[in-house]
């Protein structure tokens, strides 16, 4: 793995995910912080990270938090709705000198802002068993029917690049085709791969349907820890990004070239791998 000190000459924001979805998140925090340097953990060996168990997903959250802060990163934003339902409450108990950014399905402003009183959320199903997800639809959704719906295929289509194609858009339409009949207006997107399929699924629930993308808000929420802890990078110049995988880093920039353009070819990209539970730079 490059040396984090040869490639940052600033400590970089850190941003973790069980594959590609987290790539959306990057995607916002470079719009809007573009000086900032980013290291990327996508743990593509154990993609995905929806149906397995609660504990399982803390514990591989907590191991790539700690390697993480290990490489000296100033904030650790956890790109991935499953991982933040499962381990984000524990991390910062965890590891309370570093501050963490996490993703929370956007019920808020889809319950203020529907019309008919049905609102649809997509996600995994770990995301939804846990206490994360009851507690904002307990706060923000009272009096609005909240419409849940499991989509793991998508998590799929987004790893293979496969966002706009016939098979996909298939896939999509018949999926969501019971959260229309249930008069949804607002379609929460509760999982960082989803933002890739959003063309794909506004055609497929048609223009009375709004899409609700957390992306934006959570690079903005990045931006603010920043300047509260008087670390926010500033400049025109882009900073660097490293994106690491515990599968194969040919295949992640050949994915990541896919969702993000050309952008992406300039990247660096490196393997780590688990051992004993702990990731490491070291085969």
């Amino acid at each position: 793995m490059p040396e984090p000190t040869s490639l940052f000459s600033e400590p970089p924001i850190g941003v973790l995910d069980s594959g590609v979805g987290g790539l959306s998140i990057l995607r916002e925090i470079r719009a809007q912080l573009p000086a900032e340097p980013l290291l990327y953990i996508a743990d593509q060996a154990h993609v995905p990270y929806g149906p397995r168990t609660i504990d399982e997903v803390r514990d591989f959250t907590t191991s790539i938090a700690r390697f993480l802060i290990e490489q000296g990163v100033k904030v650790i934003v956890v790109a991935c709705n499953t991982a933040s339902a499962a381990a984000l409450h524990p991390l910062r108990a965890r590891f309370p000198a570093i501050p963490f950014v996490g993703m929370e399905p956007a019920v808020k402003p889809a319950a203020r802002d529907t019309q008919t009183g049905v609102i649809g959320v997509i996600a995994t199903e770990a995301t939804f068993q846990g206490e994360l997800f009851a507690s904002v639809v307990g706060r923000f959704a009272q009096g609005v029917q909240v419409e849940t719906l499991v989509c793991p295929e998508f998590v799929l289509l987004a790893e293979a690049g496969e966002t706009d194609t016939p098979h996909a858009r298939e896939v999509i339409r018949r999926r969501l085709s019971p959260l229309l009949d249930a008069g949804i207006d607002q379609l929460v997107l509760g999982c960082t791969h989803f933002p890739f399929l959003k063309r794909a699924i506004q055609d497929a629930v048609g223009p009375g349907v709004t899409i609700v993308d957390p992306s934006a808000a959570v690079a903005r929420q990045v931006g603010r820890v920043l300047d509260q802890c008087g670390k926010r990078v500033e400049g025109s110049v882009s900073g660097p990004i490293l994106a690491c995988t515990t599968g194969d880093p040919d295949a992640l920039r050949a994915v990541a070239e896919k969702l993000l353009g050309p952008d992406a070819a300039n990247f660096t990209y490196c393997k780590l791998h688990w051992q004993d539970g702990a990731l490491t730079a070291n085969p």
